[in-house]
């Protein structure tokens, strides 16, 4: 049964209106301290909060001004902690993840207070992110409270490194692609497509290095919900800027595997789902904002909807498929393993690294994925 129950503040300065929740056996001991959280600033006893977000957190790093008391703390199994700790006219609620993320909120007297709580609770905890072979990409999904953005690095080639993996007929297309500028967009959709294994993921990884300077690359890990969920698509339209203090850069999201989106059947098989990518790419909701969308798909070009790749639609159009067999000799060193249709990137691999490989069978969606 539920219950209402007055939460009283750890350290209350003087007295205040106090805050009453619903607790019920549902209720954690993680929920308990963010209600101790929020007392202070839903009272307005503290009215001034602010809050953020932070990757590769070092495994030392205390994530508190050095004058805080830790007043709660709570360990789940799964590896998250959180901790409340308390200062003189703040509050600090800080969430720790496995995934080395963590979450912290302030709430303090004036704005000023936070902001320097905050800040000293931040500098220094994390660590820098790798260079050379990685980039930054934002990964969207939705959970219970709408749109999550995580920013995270991820290895990537430049382009003249992995220029081999790609069979010559389409080659020049992804030279064009990889040198594009903003000046050169002249369509808003990115279509990849060819069989698994080909390298489709391993170019995009590469395009969000080569197009870093101008364009921040964000994968969208739900894409089936984007679409049937209105608010969920207005979120991720609107977008992430990470670049505060400079010109708001273009955005590409990366759509992988929506073969029903876009396939000939897609208006009947997946609603509204493909009227609203056409909207954000060229209609109302894509008007005034620098967004482009590159969907992967394993089905031939021939079979997509008519909509998708009409002209004026698509920036690129690209068939990224297996390399020729004198091109797959020339990669592998020798014909070991290389039969007259050639082989994908993925078989490449994996013969390099001395595995068997059996070639799928016809209309066999799986294999080596890259």
């Amino acid at each position: 049964m539920s219950v209402i129950r007055e939460v009283p503040f750890p350290s209350r300065e003087h007295a205040d209106p106090a805050l009453s929740i619903w607790l019920d056996d549902t209720d954690s001991h993680v929920d308990v301290i963010d209600a101790l959280a929020l007392s202070p600033f839903a009272t307005g006893l503290q009215p001034w909060s602010r809050e953020a977000s932070l990757e590769r957190v070092r495994a030392d790093a205390p994530l508190r001004p050095a004058e805080g008391r830790v007043v709660r703390t709570a360990v789940v199994e799964d590896g998250m902690e959180a901790r409340l700790v308390c200062g003189e006219g703040w509050t600090l609620r800080v969430v720790r993840h496995r995934n080395r993320t963590a979450t912290l909120s302030v709430s303090a007297i004036s704005e000023e207070l936070a902001r320097t709580v905050l800040k000293e609770s931040v500098d220094g905890a994390e660590e820098p992110a790798p260079l050379d072979d990685h980039v930054e990409m934002g990964f969207w999904w939705c959970g219970s409270h709408g749109g999550n953005r995580s920013e995270k690095p991820i290895t990537a080639q430049p382009w003249e490194q992995i220029r081999g993996n790609y069979t010559e007929r389409v080659r020049g297309g992804l030279d064009d692609l990889m040198k594009t500028a903003p000046g050169d967009v002249n369509g808003r959709l990115l279509l990849l497509h060819g069989p698994p294994g080909t390298g489709k993921t391993t170019l995009l990884r590469t395009l969000a290095r080569q197009w870093h300077d101008w364009c921040q690359v964000d994968c969208v890990l739900d894409p089936e919900r984007l679409f049937n969920d209105p608010g969920y698509l207005m979120e991720v339209a609107v977008g992430y800027d990470s670049h505060e203090d400079e010109k708001q850069r273009w955005r590409l999201l990366v759509l992988e595997d929506c073969d029903e989106l876009i396939s000939a059947a897609a208006k009947s098989k997946a609603g509204q789902g493909l009227s609203r990518l056409l909207n954000l790419t060229d209609g109302l909701l894509g008007q005034g904002r620098d967004v482009l969308v590159a969907i992967t798909t394993n089905e031939d070009l021939a079979r997509l909807h008519p909509a998708v790749v009409r002209p004026g639609r698509c920036l690129a159009q690209l068939e990224v498929g297996p390399l020729t067999q004198e091109e797959a000799v020339a990669w592998l060193g020798g014909p070991a393993g290389i039969g007259a249709s050639g082989a994908t990137l993925a078989e490449l691999y994996a013969l390099r690294n001395g595995r068997p490989v059996t070639p799928a069978a016809p209309g066999d969606s799986t294999g080596l994925y890259l």
